[in-house]
């Protein structure tokens, strides 16, 4: 395959739109592509901190119109022969399209959410008065001033098809928008359980005392971990934990929520390079997935499943998307909000738990052969062919 040069867009590098971006580069290096991820940072910090061998350039996100000087200085800095923009927002799709006008280039349009879904999906609605809209648009902090204001995510839905190519990873995405399924993919070399004792990393991270429920990822309400919170006041043993590791500060207090409530069945552990996650995985007895069933929810293909599949840890998720299909018969999977069954369920897999190891060494080598880096590589190959 040709050496192509590919600048991967994200809307925002502190706002959770650089990991799949980082997924993505990875695939694409592995492809013999040079690879460079550029985007805008609205927040502090960059999160997650990208992989050592990856050409990254942010400048500063602001809003309207001061943000146009930032996309004047992006659009300097993308150099590649293929443009692959994550999320339909302005300010990655939207400056990839600018882009094409200027070079002709290829644009590949990554969807891996529903972003009107944090909205209310198709019952959004913005009618303001023209006093309103006037407020909205002239004063320093009104709402169309922020590049991520769901009308303008609305407007870009319409230009999705003047996109070259379109990836999606969740089967409602394919179905709402169009385009190839290409999954979340895993490291399964770097994501290998024979290089770690799960006895010493439980040991490494202070969790030895405890038959250990992971949760690596940032909380958020529709991720459900009030569920499993819920289960475990149910089951009523201390030495079961939640171990949540790492995640993004969303700022909206829920995770303090949390910790108010629940603070004797939880384990906080920090952010850590990704190059650390397996160890950490390792350590755990069940990883958890409670999705919920939101609209948000069904457009996601969790990155946590992968996790644990790939270091052939038993799972436990819920019927919402794609997640009974992506786990086959090679996990457990309960309903949506209901926090007697993942009690129920927690119980039998510890009093299981042989059984239970040899579901996780089924996963491993179902996520080695469906849902693997090589995986999507051998799927973003054949896109690229096709548009170059």
């Amino acid at each position: 395959m040709k050496n192509f040069n590919v600048s991967i867009l994200t809307p925002d590098f502190s706002g959770g739109g650089a990991t799949r971006a980082y997924l993505l580069a990875q695939v694409l290096q592995k492809l013999g592509c040079n690879v460079k991820v550029l985007g805008f940072i609205f927040g502090e910090k960059i999160y997650p901190v990208p992989p050592a061998n990856l050409e990254v350039i942010s400048v500063p996100g602001y809003k309207y119109p001061q943000v146009l000087s930032s996309v004047s200085k992006l659009l300097k800095n993308i150099d590649g022969d293929i443009v692959y923009a994550v999320k339909p927002r302005p300010t990655s799709f939207g400056v990839a399209l600018l882009r094409n006008l200027q070079t002709r280039c290829p644009v590949i349009l990554d969807i891996d959410d529903w972003e009107l879904s944090w909205y209310g999906g198709n019952n959004l609605k913005y009618n303001p008065t023209p006093k309103a809209l006037a407020r909205d648009i002239l004063k320093s902090d009104g709402a169309l001033r922020y590049p991520e204001h769901p009308l303008y995510l609305k407007w870009m839905e319409k230009f999705i098809n003047r996109a070259h190519a379109i990836t999606v990873d969740t089967k409602f995405l394919q179905n709402r928008f169009g385009g190839i399924y290409l999954p979340n993919g895993k490291d399964t070399n770097l994501f290998d359980p024979n290089k770690y004792d799960p006895s010493v990393s439980r040991k490494i991270y202070g969790l030895s005392q405890y038959r250990v429920l992971m949760f690596p990822g940032t909380a958020r309400p529709h991720k459900g971990l009030e569920d499993i919170l819920t289960a475990l006041e149910i089951i009523n043993q201390p030495d079961i934990k939640l171990v949540i590791v790492g995640g993004r500060d969303i700022g909206d207090g829920y995770i303090e929520q949390l910790m108010a409530k629940w603070e004797r069945w939880i384990i906080r552990l920090p952010q850590f390079p990704a190059e650390k996650m397996p160890e950490i995985v390792a350590a755990a007895h069940l990883v958890v997935v409670p999705q919920r069933n939101t609209l948000t929810a069904q457009a996601q293909f969790p990155i946590k499943l992968t996790d644990g599949m790939a270091m052939a840890k038993p799972i436990l998720s819920t019927y919402v998307g794609d997640i009974a299909e992506i786990l086959g018969d090679t996990g457990y999977v309960v309903n949506p909000e209901s926090p007697e069954q993942i009690a129920t369920k927690i119980q039998w897999i510890f009093e299981n738990f042989d059984k239970a190891q040899e579901k996780g060494k089924q996963a491993r080598q179902r996520c080695i052969e469906l849902y693997s880096v090589d995986k999507m590589a051998s799927i973003i190959s054949e896109i690229i062919a096709n548009l170059c």
